[in-house]
């Protein structure tokens, strides 16, 4: 049966892709940071997944891959991520350089480790991305610059990589039914709170936007089902596209913004988040 790493696997999307490709056939190995979370997740599918320890920004974690996991491997999702919200202006540089490592450095230093055996395998390397990765959302620059530098990095690597018949694969959910979307409100009014006096002040009826967008995002998040199946696809399709948009509305979206000028695209945003 073919193996797969996926990272971020505690929880959201990522159990729900280990799940799913368990169910399927394939040997998981998810990534997980905590035993408690590893237990969690490897108790669904006893027969088919199994879990490491892996914080993708712990470099202990990345060295002890070569142990841990099996000696073929045909495949890593690269699914671990996190996002810092807030204006540009707002964000502290150390929550920059967190948005960044988690969701960019991480990636690739899971990536180099487990190369070698997708050479042997002539694997394949799926990257979560956005969206967001070529749509960037105000108060939402820091995760969508880390989702940017993502697919950069996926563009050359499927260009370098081509020769060992290893495929890369960028996947670009929307809103996406997890926690994370469900707590958004929660996390909204943690970087209200965490503003200055100033910026509060400042940047008022932009937060006021954004807790307005929010519910309107949430009812229509997509199902992780359909993540789960579009990664499916991207692992086992003979020719896998470049990059998967997921969801007829994800679709609509990016058609619609990269196609209008950017004036035209600065306008619809500041209306979306009813920004002044």
């Amino acid at each position: 049966m073919p193996s797969v790493l996926v990272t971020g696997a505690s929880r959201g999307i990522g159990k729900a892709i280990a799940e799913h490709l368990a169910s399927r056939g394939w040997d998981v190995i998810a990534g997980v940071r905590t035993r408690s979370d590893a237990e969690a997740v490897t108790a669904t599918n006893p027969q088919r997944i199994s879990a490491v320890l892996l914080d993708v920004t712990n470099a202990e974690h990345i060295d002890a891959l070569a142990t841990a996991l099996p000696a073929r491997l045909d495949a890593v999702v690269n699914n671990a991520g996190i996002a810092v919200a807030g204006a540009v202006e707002t964000i502290p540089v150390d929550d920059w350089r967190k948005q960044l490592e988690v969701n960019v450095i991480g990636q690739i230093a899971v990536t180099q480790e487990v190369l070698p055996r997708l050479r042997e395998s002539q694997g394949r390397i799926v990257f979560i991305s956005s969206v967001n990765g070529r749509i960037s959302m105000p108060l939402m620059g820091a995760y969508s610059a880390s989702k940017f530098a993502l697919e950069a990095a996926a563009d050359a690597l499927r260009v370098e990589l081509d020769r060992w018949n290893i495929s890369v694969v960028v996947v670009e959910p929307a809103q996406t039914d997890t926690d994370m979307w469900r707590t958004a409100d929660t996390m909204v009014a943690e970087v209200e709170a965490g503003l200055t006096a100033e910026h509060r002040d400042l940047y008022a009826k932009h937060i006021a936007g954004m807790k307005k967008f929010i519910p309107i995002a949430q009812r229509t998040a997509a199902s992780t089902t359909k993540v789960t199946a579009v990664v499916e696809r991207a692992l086992t399709a003979p020719r896998p596209r470049a990059r998967y948009v997921v969801g007829a509305g994800a679709k609509i979206q990016m058609a619609l913004m990269t196609g209008l000028s950017t004036r035209t695209r600065d306008r619809v945003k500041r209306r979306m988040f009813g920004l002044p």
